[in-house]
C-alpha cells in the first residue's frame, strides 16, 4: 500500500506561511524554512508592539495635555489632581483631543480643575 502524504493540507500550510511572508526581504519571502522563522518572529513583534502602542499613545496624550496646560499656567500633575479632586471624569485621550482641537473648552476645564 502506498504511503499517504496528505499533499493538499501540506501545500496549504506552506502556502499560508509564504503568503504571510510576502514583502519580506530576500530569502525571507521565498524559502520556506527561512520564511517560517521570519513569520514566527514577525508575529512575536506584532504581539509585543500591540501592547507597546498603548504605552506610546498614553505618553503622547500626557505630553499634549502637559503642553496645553502649561500654556494656561498649570502643570500636568496639578491639572490631573484638580480634576480628580473635583470628580471630573475625563480620560487622557479625550482630554488631549480637546487640548489639541478646542482651546477654549480646554481653558474651561483647566479653570474648573484649579478652583
Amino acid at each position: 500500500m502506498p504511503r499517504s502524504k496528505n499533499k493538499v493540507a501540506a501545500h496549504r500550510r506552506r502556502k499560508k506561511t509564504l503568503d504571510r511572508a510576502k514583502g519580506f526581504y530576500g530569502a525571507s519571502s521565498k524559502i520556506l524554512t527561512v520564511a517560517k522563522h521570519r513569520v514566527d518572529k514577525s508575529l512575536q513583534f506584532a504581539y509585543r508592539d500591540r501592547r507597546a502602542k498603548k504605552r506610546t499613545m498614553r505618553q503622547l496624550w500626557i505630553t499634549r495635555i502637559n503642553a496645553a496646560s502649561r500654556m494656561h499656567g498649570v502643570s500636568y500633575s496639578r491639572l490631573i489632581d484638580g480634576l480628580n479632586k473635583h470628580n471630573i471624569d475625563i480620560n487622557r485621550k479625550m482630554l488631549s483631543e480637546i487640548a489639541a482641537t478646542d482651546s477654549t473648552a480646554f481653558a474651561e476645564i483647566v479653570k474648573l480643575a484649579t478652583l
